[in-house]
């Protein structure tokens, strides 16, 4: 599993960031009601695993609000199905 600031580069990197589908795309889509495929509901559910088990490994608050802020970023910018990969599986079934 890449690191978050391997993954921040990568996306910041890219020449067209406004063309992928983001976790806060999947977010609005289900908040209005589209339905989510089976990738897509399980990319949001390792995405909050893999936010809550990040944010819970800080010391303390600075480094907390740092890393919060790196998790709003890739929930803004990454590709959803970066949340598919292995290491971000949350141990649960769809």
């Amino acid at each position: 599993m890449q690191s978050k600031e391997d993954i921040l580069k990568k996306y910041f990197a890219k020449a067209g960031i406004g063309g992928t589908v983001s976790i806060n795309d999947l977010r609005d889509k289900d908040f209005n009601g589209d339905t989510l495929s089976a990738d897509e509901r399980t990319a949001l559910r390792n995405f909050d695993h893999y936010r809550l088990e990040e944010l819970n490994k800080q010391p303390n608050d600075m480094a907390f609000h740092e890393c919060y802020r790196k998790l709003q970023v890739l929930a803004n910018l990454a590709d959803f199905r970066e949340f598919l990969k292995e290491g971000y599986f949350d141990g649960e079934k769809a």
